[in-house]
C-alpha cells in the first residue's frame, strides 16, 4: 500500500501540469486538439525505445553489408595482432587493471620469476589485442557519418520554409498550441532512437577514454529530446539537434579519411570540422538558440518549472562544447608547432579514442 502511494505521488509529481507548462495550460488542452491538428503526447516517444533496438540492428547490418565492403575497396585491413603467451595470473591481473602501476608489475614479476620488462611487454601486447582494428573503427564512423548526414539533410529540407528557422521568436508565438507536423515527429523519433541506441551500444563499442563524459552527453541529449517533445518545444528542439548534427558530419568524415590514409583530405576535413564546430556550437548554439530559449521565451511566455530544467540542460551541453573545443584546439596547436600529434586527447569531440584523428591525420600543419 505504501509503495502504491509512493508511486502515485511520484507519478503526480512528474506529470504535474505546473511543472510542464505555463500558467493556465493543462494536459487536457493538448490531448484534445481541433480536427486535423496534432500535438505531441509524451507517450508517443515510447515507440522509440523498441525502435532504438531496430536502429542498433540496422547499424550491425549496415556495417556488415555496406561499410565492410567499402573498407575492402579502400584496402583497409583488419590487421593481424600479436598474441600474448597464455598466463592465468597475468590475465586475472589484466582484467583487474589493464595498466597496472610499477609496484604491481614488480610484484607480478617476482611471483612469476619473470624479468620486469617481460611483464611490461606482456601487458602492452595484451592491451594491443583488445584495441579495435582500423576496419572496426572505419565501420563505426561510416555508420555515424551516414546517420548524421541523412538526418541533417532531412531536417534542413523540412525546416527550410518554416518561419521559425529564420526568426526564433516564432518558436514561442502561440506556445504551446503549435501543431506538430509529421516531419517534426519523424525527426524527433529518429534522433531519440539513435541516441538511445548510442546509450546502450556505448558499453560494447570502441572503449573510450571519455566514457563518463559521453554518457552524460547522451543522457542530457535524451532528456532534452524527451522534455522538449513532451511540452511541445519541437521548434527549438529541432534547431538544437540540427546544430549538433552539422559538425558531427565533418568529424566522422575526417575519421574515415584518416582510416583510409588520405592524409590531405583528412587534414582538410579536420579544418572544416573545427570551423563548423566553432560556428555551430560556440556561436549559433549559445547566441542564437540558447538566447532565444532564455530571453525570447521569457519575454513571450515567462518562466515556469520545466523551462528552468530545459535551460539547465542546454547550459550543460554548452559547457561540454567549450571543453571539447579546448581539446580540438590542443590538437591543432600540436599539429602546427610540433608537426605531429602523438595521441588524440579530444573526447572524440563526441567520441574519442586514443587515435581517432591521430598523427596520420595531422602530421602537416593545419
Amino acid at each position: 500500500m505504501l509503495n502504491f502511494a509512493m508511486a502515485s505521488f511520484v507519478s503526480t509529481w512528474i506529470w504535474n501540469e505546473r511543472f510542464w507548462f505555463p500558467e493556465n495550460v493543462t494536459w487536457a488542452d493538448l490531448e484534445h486538439p481541433a480536427p486535423g491538428v496534432d500535438y505531441p503526447q509524451a507517450g508517443h516517444l515510447v515507440c522509440a525505445l523498441p525502435l532504438a533496438v531496430a536502429v542498433f540492428i540496422l547499424r550491425l547490418l549496415f556495417e556488415r553489408l555496406v561499410a565492410k565492403p567499402c573498407a575492402n575497396i579502400l584496402h583497409i585491413q583488419t590487421g593481424v595482432r600479436r598474441q600474448v603467451q597464455p598466463n592465468a595470473l597475468l590475465e586475472k591481473a589484466y582484467h583487474s587493471k589493464a595498466s597496472p602501476d610499477h609496484r604491481h608489475l614488480e610484484q607480478l614479476s617476482k611471483q612469476l620469476d619473470w624479468d620486469l620488462r617481460r611483464v611490461q611487454r606482456w601487458f602492452r601486447v595484451r592491451r594491443d589485442q583488445d584495441r579495435p582494428t582500423t576496419e572496426t573503427k572505419f565501420c563505426e564512423s561510416m555508420w555515424r557519418f551516414t546517420f548524421y548526414s541523412g538526418i541533417f539533410i532531412y531536417a534542413i529540407y523540412y525546416m527550410w520554409d518554416s518561419p521559425w528557422i529564420w526568426n526564433t521568436r516564432h518558436c514561442w508565438n502561440n506556445y504551446p498550441f503549435q501543431p506538430m507536423i509529421q516531419s517534426q515527429y519523424i525527426h524527433y523519433v529518429a534522433e531519440f532512437a539513435f541516441y538511445w541506441s548510442l546509450m546502450f551500444s556505448q558499453f560494447i563499442d570502441i572503449k573510450r577514454k571519455d566514457f563518463l563524459i559521453m554518457f552524460i552527453h547522451h543522457l542530457a541529449t535524451i532528456l532534452l529530446i524527451t522534455f522538449s517533445y513532451a511540452n511541445n518545444m519541437l521548434r527549438a528542439g529541432a534547431l538544437v539537434m540540427c546544430v549538433h548534427d552539422a559538425s558531427d558530419i565533418f568529424l566522422e568524415a575526417a575519421k574515415l579519411a584518416n582510416y583510409a590514409k588520405y592524409q590531405r583530405l583528412c587534414d582538410a576535413l579536420f579544418v572544416l570540422f573545427t570551423l563548423v564546430f566553432f560556428i555551430t556550437r560556440l556561436v549559433i548554439f549559445p547566441f542564437w538558440i540558447i538566447r532565444s530559449v532564455l530571453f525570447e521565451s521569457w519575454e513571450i511566455l515567462g518562466p515556469y518549472q520545466a523551462w528552468w530544467l530545459l535551460n539547465s540542460l542546454l547550459l550543460v551541453l554548452q559547457v561540454l562544447h567549450i571543453f571539447w573545443f579546448y581539446l580540438i584546439i590542443r590538437i591543432a596547436v600540436k599539429s602546427i608547432f610540433e608537426g605531429k600529434v602523438s595521441k588524440d586527447n579530444r573526447s572524440d569531440v563526441e567520441s574519442s579514442s586514443e587515435e581517432e584523428i591521430n598523427s596520420n591525420c595531422s602530421k602537416k600543419s593545419i
